[in-house]
């Protein structure tokens, strides 16, 4: 068959998986701490026995795009944001320290801390926390958490309960999983990091551009389209050949 064939199928495919990443990018454009996927094409050698004189193409996820989305004003006591570089730490759904930018929180009825998500929130020490029934409660710069108890009196002083446990890893050492999460490459546990700092009442969108994401499903459709209509011409091309050696 002819090769031209399966470099159009290859394209198609990759194409295809291209549309799925932006697609995924695209649906979060209004997600809370979402970080868009990279996507790239290039072209990969066929080898095998004999000297590699075809070339296949292949789409990669180099990365994670972490620049740091659009900060909206909510007013809420349980919505925090990271200021710059850090994520909050978490535990993951299999009891694993993992981490987010996801800042838009709850307390459950018995008092654990967690995402909107219901993932538990960890302290400085890796464990969850657990607040107090509290008339209020305010979460410093650094991620201490004071409250002011139920019962107490208006004017008597908060008192510090806990501490969220902010990291600062190296982004080249960090990785999106499919869930969603940031996990560190090689497993360990990041320590806590006085230098992040956060905002109550803030929470952080999503990085992803909306016209951007657009733009770039309509160029992967063309791109398709292109790929199917080669693959089109191949067989046709091949039809009028057979027709040819039948007579």
């Amino acid at each position: 068959m002819d090769r031209s064939l399966f470099i159009a199928m290859s394209g198609a495919t990759q194409t295809m998986l291209a549309q799925a990443s932006n697609a995924n990018n695209l649906a979060n454009a209004q997600t809370t701490g979402f970080k868009s996927d990279l996507e790239q094409f290039r072209s990969m050698p066929v080898f095998g026995d004999g000297y590699p004189t075809r070339v296949y193409a292949q789409t990669e996820k180099p990365g994670t795009d972490f620049s740091q989305g659009g900060l909206q004003t909510t007013g809420n006591d349980l919505d925090v944001a990271i200021n710059g570089d850090g994520f909050f730490a978490i535990q993951d759904d299999k009891g694993k320290e993992a981490y987010t930018r996801v800042g838009s929180l709850k307390i459950t009825p018995n008092g654990e801390l967690q995402t909107s998500t219901g993932l538990p929130l960890l302290n400085a020490a890796g464990t969850p926390i657990n607040i107090p029934a509290a008339q209020k409660m305010v979460i410093d710069s650094n991620g201490s958490i004071s409250i002011r108890p139920l019962g107490a009196g208006a004017n008597d002083p908060l008192a510090e309960v806990a501490k969220i446990k902010l990291v600062k890893p190296d982004i080249k050492n960090v990785e999106k999983r499919t869930d969603g999460l940031i996990y560190i490459k090689d497993g360990s546990a990041q320590a806590d990091d006085a230098t992040v700092r956060i905002s109550q009442g803030m929470i952080e969108g999503s990085n992803v551009n909306a016209i951007s994401a657009m733009v770039d499903m309509i160029e992967l459709a063309r791109n398709f389209e292109m790929q199917s209509n080669i693959m089109k011409n191949v067989k046709e091309n091949s039809a009028a050949s057979a027709k040819l050696l039948q007579m």
